[in-house]
């Protein structure tokens, strides 16, 4: 009896194994952002909920995505084991990049978290509003330096958004865009530039210790975890929420595009994913399928828009 019990667990055992795909997932961002976080938060979860047994993270940083992306398209046609992370700031990085890789070039699975954006300074800085920013920025916008992710996504648009929202020419912004938050963060502490742009998450850390102070968030309301008033409530009106999302290698049969999507909607049904939104204060804004590729196109239509109204797209 003991042999046939310890027999049948080896058997299940085996057979989950066998069931459970190993992932690499790409966060095509330098360590420190928000796609690293997302890549890490999926690699933790997947492997504690046993969706998987085993999920290894590459970073490939570059052009706001585009790098990792093409790498992506390039080299994983067919294997249902690749996932990359993207978002809102690969939206507008292909298009300010011109990049000749779209999120045409691999199969999107599903929308995950939607983040507000962030404006924040070192807290020993003078600027203790977010309209003494503004009117900073209307006496000389060159002279007043963000640091943000990369030139194109939602960091870059939400600065030229409440530009234009204060009547200034967003064209005359000085942005200087990183491809990692990490790198941006440190830029901010060190006082190479005026203020800094970020998901609320990648700021909070420091806010709690005490070394940053956010001025302001781009939602339409104010975002848990912080009492900074939003754009709008302070009279600019921007509404503006990052989200970011999972998809999988070109090339996959509706067997392996449903056995991914199967994954991943367990993945954003269980507890322990739950948690780690509540935690990490990003909003649950899970969409899969179909649905987020309707939702996907309508999101480039518009980022077009914007981009081309704030001057970065021609």
């Amino acid at each position: 009896m003991k042999h046939a019990i310890l027999g049948a667990a080896f058997a299940v055992a085996t057979a989950t194994a066998a069931f459970a795909e190993n992932y690499v997932i790409m966060a095509p961002a330098a360590p420190g952002g928000g796609w690293d976080a997302t890549a890490r938060t999926l690699q933790e979860v997947m492997v504690a909920e046993g969706i998987s047994g085993n999920v290894q993270v590459q970073n490939v940083p570059g052009a706001g995505g585009t790098v990792g992306l093409a790498q992506f398209a390039a080299s994983t046609s067919g294997d249902a084991t690749q996932l990359i992370v993207g978002g809102y700031v690969m939206v507008g990085a292909i298009l300010t990049n011109a990049s000749p890789v779209s999120l045409a070039d691999v199969t999107p699975i599903a929308r995950l978290t939607g983040e507000a954006v962030a404006i924040a300074v070192p807290t020993a800085s003078e600027l203790q509003t977010i309209n003494d920013l503004v009117e900073m920025m209307k006496a000389d916008p060159g002279a007043v330096s963000w640091a943000g992710g990369s030139a194109g996504g939602v960091d870059h648009i939400t600065v030229g958004l409440l530009a234009k929202a204060a009547g200034i020419d967003p064209t005359k912004i000085n942005y200087v865009a990183f491809s990692g938050g990490g790198e941006a963060l440190a830029a901010i502490l060190g006082n190479q530039v005026t203020a800094g742009i970020s998901g609320v998450g990648e700021f909070l850390p420091q806010v709690e210790a005490g070394s940053m102070r956010i001025l302001a968030v781009s939602t339409d309301t104010r975002w848990p975890g912080t009492d900074a008033p939003t754009l709008m409530e302070s009279g600019y009106d921007v509404n503006v929420q990052n989200w970011r999302m999972i998809a999988a290698a070109p090339g996959l049969s509706d067997e392996q595009k449903a056995a991914v999507l199967a994954d991943i909607d367990t993945l954003a049904k269980s507890a322990g994913w739950k948690s780690a939104l509540e935690t990490k204060n990003w909003a649950d804004t899970y969409l899969a399928g179909a649905d987020f590729e309707a939702q996907l196109a309508k999101e480039i239509e518009a980022t077009t828009a914007i981009l081309k109204d704030i001057g970065l797209v021609q």
